[in-house]
């Protein structure tokens, strides 16, 4: 063994020792910037390319497209994102009305079902719900979640060099993870203040998770989303927040929304 491995022998040594006693390398995220838009790059690819996925052509469905890209830009044009110019934060909208459902990848690709854009009432809860998925890669919860899943092994991968295998298996791994109560509230919150930013009305997400509890035996949405944390106190958190930020109102662009869901056949 040379010198440089004695040396990161070594430093691993230390980090094992360390992550054994204190849980760090649950509180610290091992992978880099780059390798969350790599994930994500990979995560993309495999749904898209899955037969249940059925993306709408952006090309033959300008309107809609320029009207949620509209609501992205929005959100980024606030200068809150750290790394608004470090993923390509990519939108893509997947035909299934059956589903009342958004997410995003890690590094920024974002997907919203016709489903959720069917069930929703307002662009203001659009905007509040791509804000709250948008954060989950902002504040990179799927990678810290990686990272206290694989832990030290993970990291010996990566200071050695990751196969393509390795990486696919990550991925996979990646689309098993669910965030915890801690994310779910941290995303909630950058949905608030970023929207606060904007001319929307901040607890445009609340909307959402009012009107989900009010139907809920009636909607198609994720269990985790309907039960961890509760909607009713994530509502109250959101509300909470906005009221000591100064309760300023926003719009909610109802009959905006309309015209646009005209668009969606």
């Amino acid at each position: 063994m040379n010198y440089r491995y004695s040396v990161i022998a070594v430093v691993i040594l230390g980090l094992l020792t360390i992550a054994g006693c204190s849980n760090w390398l649950g509180k610290v995220n091992i992978f880099p910037v780059e390798q969350d838009v790599a994930l994500g790059q990979q995560v993309s690819s495999s749904f898209e390319s899955g037969t249940a996925a059925v993306v709408l052509d952006s090309s033959k469905n300008t309107v809609l497209y320029n009207y949620i890209y509209g609501i992205r830009d929005s959100i980024l044009k606030t200068n809150l994102l750290v790394h608004k110019n470090d993923f390509p934060w990519k939108v893509r909208i997947i035909k299934n009305d059956t589903i009342q459902n958004a997410f995003c990848t890690p590094g920024g690709y974002i997907y919203v079902y016709t489903g959720l854009m069917k069930y929703l009432e307002s662009e203001d809860q659009l905007a509040g719900v791509m804000g709250h998925e948008m954060a989950h890669a902002e504040k990179r919860h799927s990678t810290d979640a990686l990272t206290r899943e694989f832990g030290a092994n993970l990291l010996l991968e990566l200071i050695f060099g990751t196969s393509k295998a390795q990486l696919l298996q990550v991925a996979t791994g990646l689309a098993q993870l669910s965030f915890g109560r801690e994310a779910e509230t941290e995303a909630d919150n950058c949905s608030v203040d970023w929207l606060y930013q904007t001319s929307y009305n901040p607890v445009g997400a609340a909307g959402f998770f009012e009107k989900m509890q009010k139907e809920k035996n009636q909607v198609n949405i994720p269990e985790f989303l309907s039960t961890h944390p509760d909607p009713g106190n994530r509502v109250a958190n959101m509300k909470k927040r906005w009221s000591e930020k100064g309760a300023k109102v926003g719009q909610t662009y109802t009959e905006r929304y309309k015209k646009m869901l005209t668009y969606l056949r």
